[in-house]
């Protein structure tokens, strides 16, 4: 079994020349616009949200714009995402409580961006990790699932915050952020839920379920 210190290290140097630069694959041009897009994107793929936003931010371009939207005029350009109705409702209210307690801009601490309504843990973390470029670590079903499979946590790690607390502690600072996008993509294209691609997974020699696969 490798120790979980060589298991990081690993997985370090392995992206770090594999995938140096990374980036959210929603397309966004503000914090504001990739809070929207985020909220939009829970249990929806990106490539549906980046065919809805455009329109969506050329009605409502910033926090204040969407404040005064109804609910009905938000469903219009969101109706082909996942549960459209309650997030059309999330988005007003986050809007409104947007203008309301931080003068329209979206706030950059984990605190201040959970009050916001429709806002939770990782879609916080993801706009402070990639809006305002923070040590932040979004834990999905992919990097929750990859973590375990690869034995970066322990089987007791059995939330999405219990597994950050465990990847903010082993992974150094300045690699947190990138950390997430690499477990992310790696989930989403390689080590998928029904079926992961062993074969020929980069990583195989360090999991501690790839013999089972």
């Amino acid at each position: 079994m490798t120790k979980k210190p060589t298991k990081y290290n690993f997985i370090i140097d392995y992206f770090s020349e594999a995938q140096p630069d990374v980036a959210s694959e929603l397309n966004y041009s503000s914090p504001y616009e990739l809070l929207v897009a985020t909220m939009l994107a829970a249990q929806c793929t990106d490539k549906r949200v980046n065919m809805v936003t455009p329109a969506l931010f050329a009605a409502y371009p910033t926090a204040t714009a969407l404040s005064k939207a109804t609910e009905e005029e938000v469903l219009t350009h969101i109706k082909s995402v996942s549960y459209p109705n309650s997030k059309a409702k999330h988005l007003v209210a986050m809007a409104q409580m947007a203008v309301s307690d931080f003068g329209g801009e979206i706030p950059c601490t984990i605190d201040e961006l959970t009050k916001l309504p429709g806002v939770g843990r990782k879609t916080a973390n993801v706009v402070l990790a990639f809006a305002f470029d923070q040590a932040a670590m979004p834990v999905d079903t992919h990097v929750f699932r990859v973590s375990h499979r690869l034995g970066l946590v322990p089987e007791s790690a059995k939330t999405p915050e219990a597994v950050e607390k465990e990847l903010v502690k082993h992974f150094p600072k300045e690699y947190i952020s990138r950390a997430h996008h690499w477990l992310l993509l790696h989930g989403r294209y390689v080590c998928t839920a029904r079926k992961p691609h062993c074969e020929g997974c980069p990583l195989a020699e360090i999991c501690e379920s790839a013999a089972g696969c």
